[in-house]
């Protein structure tokens, strides 16, 4: 087994309604800041051990899909990386 980190990025999928985002825009505006666009996401880390990166990478992804992501809503992103011993 390798250790490994997952990193799992959730995000809302486009169209979906972003409060925090759409606020946090608006302060930004206001502090002088000239934006595009904005989008709030969730980080995740996830230490864990797996045969190879593909078996880490499919945990992971296992993992959004059954708790840290609601796939209706939110986009996901899986990055793994092995760990430093």
């Amino acid at each position: 087994m390798t250790a490994y980190t997952a990193t799992v990025t959730v995000r809302l999928k486009h169209g979906v309604l972003d409060p925090e985002a759409e606020t946090t825009q608006r302060a930004l505006e206001r502090l002088g800041f000239d934006l595009e666009d904005l989008r709030a996401a969730d980080r995740f880390e996830v230490d864990l051990d797996a045969e190879d990166e593909a078996a880490a990478r499919e945990r992971a992804g296992e993992m959004a899909e059954r708790l840290l992501a609601n796939p209706t809503i939110h986009d996901y992103e899986v990055a793994v990386a092995e760990r430093e011993a």
